[in-house]
């Protein structure tokens, strides 16, 4: 089977990103042609302009809806798509060259019906986005679960940088309606309908994510309140590793309250982590502000999830409450 490849790309509101977007992807080193299906999903800003600029270069297909969230606008895109392979990307993220080559020999070798790829910091970016970027993708913070393993035992691809079948789109009818945590969900149930996912190690993009310190709090918070969700739907997937930030928030206190009592030892193991993260940082990008940096990026990602998750848990296990009543914000009506 040839396969035929359709980017899925919603935008909520920024226009300027579709552009640095549609920017790398006409650098790409690709022979054969493929299709970029954009979804402005009831923007009041929208990139319309923008693509008209691009037009005369990429095969783009344009469309505009209601606000129905990102999942269900990857579901529109895909359902508008010509394709037969699909890879669905957030709007901030940039494409180096080699992208879609890279996808296309790995496939073209073993063949899966879902993969995802892993993210980086690009050399634009400022200063707190490298320090964001590095304490969501390096081993001292998330373990290299995001994409930096090179094995991982049935890797849970992320919807920034994610491939996925027509075959497997139509079977598992795609994304839900819960955001974030939609790619998560939607890799567990193909898991469930018997559909491989694998890790494309060299399929990386530059990812922006936040942009200030208070949309990542916010982030890491609902990161952190969707996982209990998911581990209630899909309790088979639950692991101790999920309670990692929460546990860390115990530890600090239980530090500090050793601290107080005159047993310096558990808070200095912790100051050891944090400056392994400074230093990490700084070598990484060469800057000893971003190292810095990178460890506040920790304290609110740990702090975030950590506070999110136990909310969320007591919820959802303890209390035994409806996730669609509890968190409605994490959910669209579609």
């Amino acid at each position: 089977m040839k396969i035929e490849y359709s980017f899925i790309v919603p935008v909520y509101n920024r226009p300027q990103e579709i552009e640095e977007l549609l920017a790398s992807m006409t650098a790409m080193e690709f022979a054969d042609s493929y299709e970029i299906v954009i979804v402005e999903d009831g923007s009041t800003e929208t990139s319309e302009e923008v693509i008209k600029k691009y037009t005369d270069r990429l095969n783009i297909s344009y469309y505009s809806k209601e606000n129905t969230g990102p999942g269900d606008s990857r579901n529109y895109g895909m359902r508008k798509a010509k394709g037969n392979y699909f890879i669905v990307l957030d709007s901030d993220v940039i494409l180096p060259a080699n992208y879609l080559k890279e996808v296309d020999l790995f496939l073209s070798k073993k063949f899966v019906h879902c993969f995802g790829g892993p993210d980086d910091a690009h050399d634009s970016f400022t200063d707190l986005q490298k320090a964001i970027s590095y304490s969501m993708t390096s081993y001292l913070t998330t373990g290299g679960i995001r994409g930096r393993k090179a094995v991982v035992n049935k890797f849970q691809p992320r919807s920034f940088n994610m491939g996925i079948s027509r075959e497997a789109f139509n079977a598992s009818k795609g994304f839900g309606n819960i955001h974030p945590g939609e790619d998560p969900d939607l890799t567990i149930r193909l898991w469930n309908l018997g559909y491989e996912t694998a890790l494309i190690p060299d399929a990386k993009v530059f990812h922006k994510r936040r942009i200030s310190w208070d949309k990542f709090y916010i982030q890491v918070n609902k990161f952190g309140m969707v996982r209990p969700i998911l581990n209630k739907w899909h309790p088979e997937t639950a692991k101790i590793t999920y309670w990692f930030p929460a546990l860390f928030l115990g530890y600090v206190l239980f530090s500090i309250v050793n601290l107080i009592v005159g047993i310096p030892y558990f808070i200095l193991l912790l100051g050891v982590y944090f400056l392994s993260i400074g230093i990490g940082a700084s070598i990484k990008y060469k800057s000893i502000s971003i190292g810095i940096q990178a460890i506040i990026a920790v304290c609110i990602q740990f702090y975030g999830y950590g506070k999110g998750f136990l909310k969320s848990y007591f919820y959802i296990h303890i209390l035994n409450r409806k996730p669609q009543n509890q968190f409605k914000k994490l959910f669209f009506s579609n």
